[in-house]
């Protein structure tokens, strides 16, 4: 079974230049990040499915912003891709992908990001019908030499990298044009959410939605 969702996932990677990650401690945290991020222009957001609160919390920003697209993030389990669905997640993004994932990832009932760090894993999700990626951890994996030359072999394939990328590397990442926008975290760090300075994360989202990509 091939992958049907291809034409939608690049779409949503379209949407911004930067997808900021989130890792939300309950829903009024989830709600006072996404609020300063969407209105600093970031409209595509991805919470990590790394906490309790993380299912409510997608929920409750689906419905508070519907003109905002919700995603969840760290899918690591093919359960997990039907019950971030019923949450509301208009998207999901694993940071590999197993056999097992791979088989309910083709069958998700909402557009789907595989992570992948090498060429063969590229080649691998290719075959199934994916054309968007998640390039993770992009940092570690080999930066932005090492995704620019997967451009060549692999022209039809297009990255969201992700992973160890700040304001400055972003800018370098979207200049590539197998990249279609990035994943981030630089905007929500753990200092200002603690200090509550969401005026300061609405502007480094504000900065981040101005970043250019290639045409």
């Amino acid at each position: 079974m091939l992958y049907r969702h291809s034409e939608a996932t690049i779409a949503l990677l379209r949407r911004a230049p930067v997808i900021p990650v989130l890792t939300v401690k309950d829903v009024g945290d989830a709600l006072a990040q996404a609020r300063a991020l969407i209105a600093g222009g970031l409209t595509v957001l991805e919470i990590t499915l790394r906490t309790a609160a993380a299912t409510n919390a997608v929920t409750a920003l689906a419905k508070t912003f519907p003109n905002a697209l919700i995603g969840a993030g760290t899918v690591v389990e093919p359960n997990q891709i039907e019950t971030a669905a019923s949450a509301g997640a208009g998207f999901l993004v694993s940071p590999a992908m197993t056999p097992r994932l791979l088989e309910a990832a083709v069958r998700s009932p909402v557009p789907f990001l595989p992570g992948a760090a090498t060429a063969s894993e590229a080649l691998a999700l290719r075959e199934r019908g994916f054309q968007a990626l998640k390039f993770f951890p992009a940092e570690p994996a080999g930066g932005t030499k090492y995704l620019a030359s997967l451009a060549g072999p692999l022209p039809d394939l297009l990255f969201c990298p992700t992973g160890g990328i700040d304001a400055q590397k972003a800018g370098d990442y979207l200049a590539l044009p197998n990249v279609a926008c990035v994943g981030g975290s630089w905007m929500v760090t753990p200092g200002l959410l603690a200090a509550c300075d969401f005026g300061k994360v609405e502007q480094l989202a504000r900065e981040a939605s101005a970043l250019r990509r290639p045409l």
